[in-house]
């Protein structure tokens, strides 16, 4: 399996191609990383490959806030401009006067 360098980069807000939720990236595998069971459990006709990106996402949708672990092939960047309500949000990232998500400095010590 060949590595492919990530699109996206944490503190980037995207969006799911085909399912109606958004979210911010805390982390990136460069390959998936998450269980068989999981893996399995997605319909074999929209299955990713396992060979891309894959981003764990605050994530939110209209009714609810959740944690979602994505592949790259289905995120797109989200251009709405509208801030991430995920109550994790503020552990991991300030926001800065463009509205950009950037780490938290405190946390890297």
């Amino acid at each position: 399996m060949k590595e492919r360098r990530a699109r996206y980069a944490i503190g980037d807000v995207v969006r799911h191609r085909v399912y109606a939720f958004r979210g911010v990236i805390f982390d990136v595998d460069p390959t998936f990383s998450n269980t068989d069971e999981w893996y399995n459990s997605i319909p074999e006709e929209v299955r990713p490959t396992k060979d891309q990106p894959f981003y764990h996402l605050f994530a939110e949708n209209a009714e609810t806030e959740y944690i979602a672990y994505v592949s790259e092939q289905n995120l797109v960047p989200d251009t709405s401009a509208e801030p991430i309500r995920h109550p994790q949000v503020d552990e991991v990232f300030d926001v800065d006067e463009e509205g950009k998500y950037r780490a938290r400095t405190d946390l890297m010590n």
